[in-house]
């Protein structure tokens, strides 16, 4: 022992002198690392605005305007300010944060052409480029970039560095310690045993080194592995989303977990045709959207009502079927409901009761005893189908929706190893609206749970804190975000869904140009009409008939597009059995009747309305055709349609006119906010959109388009999966003390 002493303490002065030089030189080249890349972000931001800001600052008056530019474009969260120096070096234009330590070139300061100044908050990252219009020099536009990221990234690097060093040193004085207390010969072959992987797979050929190995590196192994995941999680922005990095994450996070999805929709329908021929439909589901690409990554099983009139031809003696059809990835569990289950369950307390008391949408909610009860009774229909799926005690089980809302308190009764992520993919309402439910704390209960409850927004997270400190007699922690409920607590967080990237049915779609004259020939539209659509489920939260009265409203104040414009709306018939649905439809083909009725002629009609289900890629080709999209949700969750036109666009084209009550509002800032209840506003808008020039709507798109591949639907789901894995790790430390702490006492 005292030998290995002596190795191992000249062993660590030695790593901590390494250490406390490679620090500053990693420090010194993150640094410039950092300003190289601020440098080329601020030509690529200069040569996009160069032409619209020139033509704005050589037009008299615009003052205003480039003030109204130059807000827009320090959205962006490391754009610190923004500034206009004219050619005699006076700063004519500028934001508000604007440094007064950042002068202009000929103002008598030394020039700001890409250089870092400190200030009081932390440095910055100055950048000036020369600003000319039809030859003449005008100025300079002066770009401040906020470096305070650099800091925080610099930290982590110390951070990992050390935890580098501490590893390295742990594992040689580790290994030292074994050469000390084992014999040569055992040490020789337990190291053979070790580079060739056999000692961590377990004994083979009876050497006792194996034995004494196997605990260490199994250490070596679970601190290795935290701290790869703990810098997965904290540099979750640099990761590059996609499939793979969903399975990279079940494979070396989760160690491979099975993961099961349920959901009440299917993402995949078999239908029977009047001919007798079957045929495969995709429901017009955001939901389905979203997680049918996770599930291809995660080939798991998804549970879900079958629904399909050929779906009980079409699945095997265990009622699976594999998907996609032409490229099976996963597989279906289908559970079957009669019509009574279907109609208490889903079209009663589903869609007349939860529907409308989380979507305020002026739609009154309809509470039955019986529904509640096949509601009841549904969900401990589907939490026998979770258990009768798990092949393991512990699997990760998602629950989709407002429809299994009782299934992770029942999953958790009978798999209490189990992992269930709950998320509620509509709005939450206010403990006010909620208290209307009359089984509202069986509701809560059910949902708690959960290990993990997700929602698009923190306002809908805020929401539910809100009402189970109200209705619960619980504790609820808004600083760890959790909720402690008659058991393990669950963990509350907010995680904004998206599409995938690039969206599947994008690859087969042709040119913009001839998706536009494919969708005028087959609306029989005149040649030069311009085109603005609307997709969705025909369902009364969509703001359908505001769109159409704000259409109206255009053709009212501006009659020269009277026969330049028309506008497509594709609507999927939903859940028609309930009166509500019925009563809208009605209202939406009399409205389209009379404003088409009023401005059509013969050979034009302003709206062109079909009530029918269109797959992907025909909703894709409107998308491709449009002039904007119109999204006049009056409250959502969400709202895919809008990250589905915008990933739509790679021609960075078309103009996204968005509801302020959808979810998407928050991230798509760049679209024309409007609130769909204003009509005035909404046709403004629209007319706006059918000018507005197209640099303007590149810079607009290019923005979105960007923030959609970044946050797209495999960082929706790693997210979560990456919070299962954390919290499975937890458990399993937990665990081990408590076994350890028990086993101390017995001796």
């Amino acid at each position: 022992m005292r030998i290995s002493l002596r190795f191992i303490l000249p062993l660590g002065i030695a790593l901590a002198a390494i250490a406390y030089a490679v620090v500053p030189l990693v420090d010194r080249l993150t640094l410039q690392w950092f300003v190289r890349d601020l440098d080329t972000r601020s030509e690529s931001i200069a040569s996009a605005v160069q032409e619209p800001l020139a033509e704005l600052v050589t037009r008299a008056g615009a003052k205003q305007k480039v003030q109204r530019y130059f807000d827009r474009l320090v959205q962006d969260q490391r754009i610190f300010a923004l500034g206009y120096c004219d050619s005699r070096g006076v700063l004519v234009h500028s934001t508000y944060a604007f440094p007064k330590a950042v002068r202009c070139s000929g103002g008598g300061a030394p020039p700001a052409r890409n250089r870092v100044v400190e200030l009081a908050h932390g440095p910055i990252h100055v950048s000036a480029v020369p600003l000319s219009f039809e030859g003449e020099a005008l100025g300079e536009l002066v770009i401040v970039h906020d470096m305070s990221f650099v800091q925080r990234r610099s930290e982590d690097t110390k951070k990992y560095i050390f935890y580098l060093f501490a590893a390295i040193a742990a594992v040689v004085a580790l290994i030292t310690v074994v050469i000390a207390e084992v014999s040569w010969r055992g040490w020789v072959a337990g190291l053979k045993r070790v580079i060739s992987g056999e000692a961590l797979l377990g004994s083979r050929g009876g050497l006792k080194v194996t034995a004494e190995l196997r605990p260490i590196a199994r250490d070596l192994q679970a601190l290795v592995r935290d701290l790869e995941a703990e810098r997965r999680t904290r540099d979750e922005g640099q990761t590059s989303w996609g499939p793979e990095a969903l399975r990279r994450i079940l494979r070396e996070d989760l160690k491979g977990d099975e993961v099961l999805i349920v959901s009440n929709r299917e993402p995949y329908l078999h239908m029977r045709r009047k001919d007798n021929v079957i045929e495969i439909q995709r429901p017009a589901s955001g939901l389905v959207t979203a997680l049918e690409p996770v599930m291809r990554a995660c080939s798991g099983t998804w549970i879900a009502h079958g629904a399909g009139s050929a779906d009980r031809d079409t699945v095997d003696k265990h009622d699976h079927v594999m998907v996609p059809p032409e490229r099976p990835a996963y597989r279906i569990r289908r559970v079957w409901l009669s019509k009574e289950e279907e109609q208490g369950y889903y079209f009663g307390f589903a869609n007349e009761g939860l529907w409308p008391l989380c979507h305020i949408a002026h739609a009154r909610p309809v509470f039955r005893a019986e529904d509640w009860a096949h509601y009841q009774a549904v969900n401990r229909r589907f939490a026998d189908v979770v258990v009768d799926e798990a092949r393991t005690e512990d699997p990760i089980v998602l629950v989709q929706d407002y429809h299994f809302a009782l299934l992770p308190r029942l999953v958790h009764a009978r798999l209490p190893n189990a992992t269930v992520i709950a998320f509620w993919h509509i709005p939450w309402p206010n403990p006010e609206a909620f208290g209307i439910l009359p089984w509202r704390e069986e509701v809560l209960d059910g949902l708690l749970g959960s290990s993990i409850l997700g929602f698009h927004t923190q306002f809908h997270c805020n929401n539910f804190f809100d009402t189970v400190d109200r209705f619960l007699e619980a504790r609820v922690d808004r600083e760890t975000f959790t909720i402690s409920y008659g058991g393990d607590p669950t963990e509350v967080r907010r995680y904004p869904i998206s599409i995938e990237w690039p969206p599947a049915a994008l690859a087969a779609q042709p040119p913009v140009e001839a998706c536009r004259r494919n969708v005028r020939e087959r609306f029989g539209l005149p040649a030069e009409a311009r085109i603005g659509i609307g997709v969705d489920r025909l369902d009364y939260t969509k703001g359908i008939l505001e769109r159409f009265m704000a259409i109206e409203r255009l053709l009212e104040l501006e009659p020269h597009w009277i026969g330049r414009f028309v506008f497509v709306q594709a609507a999927a018939p939903s859940r028609s059995s309930i009166d509500e649905y019925q009563n809208l439809e009605a209202k939406v083909r009399v409205l389209a009747q009379r404003i088409n009725h009023r401005f059509g002629r013969p050979g034009y009609e302003p709206i062109a309305l079909r009530l029918e289900h269109h797959d992907a890629a025909r909703v894709y080709e409107l998308y491709r055709a449009a002039d904007f999209c119109c999204v006049s949700s009056l409250h959502d969750g969400m709202n895919l349609v809008a990250k589905e036109f915008v990933a739509a666009r790679d021609d960075e084209q078309g103009v996204l006119i968005l509801s302020q009550f959808t979810g998407a509002a928050r991230e798509l800032a760049e679209a024309l906010i409007i609130n769909p209840y204003d009509l005035e506003q909404s046709a403004a808008a629209m007319h706006l959109a059918l000018g507005m020039p197209v640099e303007e709507q590149r810079v607009r798109m290019r923005s979105m388009r960007n923030l959609v591949q970044e946050f797209n639907v495999y960082r929706w789901a790693g997210r979560m999966l990456m919070d299962a894995s954390r919290m499975r790790h937890r458990r399993r430390v937990v665990s081990r003390a408590r076994s350890a702490r028990l086993l101390s006492a017995r001796q």
